[in-house]
This record gives C-alpha cells, sequence and structure tokens, in this order.
C-alpha cells in the first residue's frame, strides 16, 4: 500500500490530490504542526531523516519497499509507477517543455521567495519585544527592496504565462498544475492580487473546483489555502 505521511497545510496537500486524480489508493498518516513554531513533528524524522512532508512510502509499485521525499520526485515517481501516461503531455511536445520548465520552476524559483518573505515577516513579528523596534525597519527596507519587487516580476510572468492557455502546460490539466497549485495558494494567502491577476485568480479557481481536488481535501483534512 501506498503511505501518504501528510502534514497539515503543507506541501503534501498536492500529493493526495495527484493520488485523487489518478484513482491511486492510498493511506494517510497524518502529523500537526506545532502550533507556535508551525516546524513538523520530530515524529517524520523516523519516516526521513530531514524530518520534512511531503514523504511517501509505498510497497505496492513495481520497485518493492521505497520511501521517497521531495514533491517533484514523489509525482514523478507515481506518474512512473501508477499515471499510464495520464496528467502529462506527449514527449516530443512544446507543451511537454512548459509542463517540464514549471514541474521545476515550482520549487525551484517560485517558493523560496515565497518562504523568505513569510520568514521576514514572522522575524519582524517573534524577534524579541525590545529589538522589535530595530528589526521591523529593517525587514520593511528589505521586503520593499529585495524580496516584493521580485515577487511582482513573478506574479506577472503567471498571469502572462496564464494567458496563453487554460493550464500552464497547454490546454489540458497535467501535473504541472499540481506542482504549482501551492505556490499560487500560498502567494494568494500573503498578497492582495486584486483585480490586476485576472488568469491567476481563474487558475486558482479552477483547481478548487476539481472534483479529485474537493476529495483530496475531504481526506487530508483543514488545509489554510483552500480558500479562494
Amino acid at each position: 500500500m501506498l503511505t501518504v505521511h501528510h502534514l497539515n497545510n503543507s506541501r503534501s496537500q498536492r500529493v493526495l490530490w495527484l493520488l485523487e486524480e489518478l484513482g491511486v489508493p492510498y493511506e494517510i498518516k497524518p502529523y500537526q504542526r506545532d502550533p507556535e513554531t508551525m516546524a513538523a513533528p520530530a515524529s517524520l524524522k523516523a519516516i526521513h531523516p530531514l524530518g520534512k512532508s511531503p514523504v511517501i512510502t509505498d510497497d505496492a509499485g513495481a520497485l518493492g519497499q521505497v520511501t521517497i521525499a521531495e514533491t517533484g520526485a514523489i509525482i514523478d515517481y507515481i506518474l512512473d509507477q501508477y499515471g499510464d501516461g495520464r496528467l502529462i503531455p506527449p514527449p516530443g511536445t512544446h507543451d511537454r517543455l512548459r509542463w517540464r520548465y514549471w514541474m521545476h520552476y515550482a520549487e525551484g524559483s517560485a517558493m523560496p521567495l515565497l518562504v523568505m518573505k513569510l520568514v521576514l515577516k514572522a522575524s519582524a513579528t517573534k524577534a524579541p519585544a525590545l529589538m522589535r523596534p530595530m528589526v521591523r525597519p529593517v525587514v520593511g527596507a528589505i521586503l520593499k527592496a529585495f524580496v516584493d519587487p521580485r515577487l511582482s516580476t513573478h506574479l506577472d510572468f503567471w498571469e502572462t504565462e496564464l494567458g496563453r492557455s487554460t493550464w500552464l502546460a497547454g490546454d489540458s490539466f497535467t501535473t504541472a498544475d499540481i506542482m504549482m497549485s501551492f505556490p499560487l495558494e500560498i502567494a494568494g494567502s500573503r498578497i492582495d492580487f486584486g483585480s490586476g491577476k485576472p488568469n491567476v485568480e481563474g487558475f486558482v479557481r479552477r483547481i478548487h473546483d476539481r472534483p479529485a481536488y474537493a476529495r483530496a481535501l475531504e481526506r487530508g483534512g483543514p488545509y489554510a489555502y483552500a480558500a479562494d
């Protein structure tokens, strides 16, 4: 059986969604973040040394018992073992190139900036009280000079690319859209898209409207980024 070691409000929601899209049987072992630090529990280290989610274990595939971490690697494995060519554009096509790009871009380019914004804002609010008057202006200056302008560039890029086709890798839904769901949902929770990003907003609505997405939420439990 394939088991998803699922952490609340995390990237592992994408793995549940993919499995629901493909109709692959799976079990969930749930983990909860520390409410103060938002860190994953130490028990995840028993599954993988880094103690991060998502992680899957599987003894039903052709490779026998395996443990796999990292969302992109997990998606590649699931597609190889259970995908039967689904949710991926045909080889030798421009859509396949776009698909490969977005599969790497999601964690390689989009998430680092979003995590940086989260960490900086958290440092301003969680610094010792006497230091906050000094920390907040510094954080604000870094966000204004470095992080926010770059995020704005990426948002404009998403808006343009989503104007080219219904989905990120063409007019058919693929795992590129699943990979990019988390960055776009996170961005929506931290950045006001306003009325200037209709393609981005439409994409988020479309993924939330998918029946498999709803089934994954039902099985995975509360997920803070599911609201449009």
